[in-house]
């Protein structure tokens, strides 16, 4: 028996890397922050709202993150934060903050 055919045979073999800073669920909360939940069980706050006011975002995908009924349809893609426009954000540096200071704010 090849491995593949026992690892079919026997369905309780779950054996599935995951990446800890992968994101588990998001979730839209007032004034552009989002709660987040990592792989690992790790929580913490996104804090967007300096950020999505900027000029730096003008022009770009975030841009349509300003709007509050947008930004709400913030959803979890193969472990990461995107929205309906493609704009996503690195859930590597956001679990590297998160774990250090509890939030994350881009600059």
């Amino acid at each position: 028996m090849y491995a593949s055919q026992a690892a079919e045979a026997d369905s309780t073999l779950d054996i599935r890397p995951v990446a800890p800073w992968r994101v588990a669920k998001a979730d839209a909360g007032v004034d552009f922050r989002l709660s987040v939940s990592f792989m690992d069980g790790l929580s913490g706050i996104i804090d967007l709202r300096d950020w999505l006011h900027s000029r730096r975002i003008d022009g770009t995908l975030f841009e349509p993150l300003r709007d509050e009924a947008f930004f709400r349809q913030v959803r979890v893609d193969l472990g990461a934060v995107t929205w309906p426009n493609g704009a996503d954000l690195s859930p590597d540096a956001m679990y590297d903050a998160i774990r250090r200071d509890g939030c994350w704010a881009p600059n």
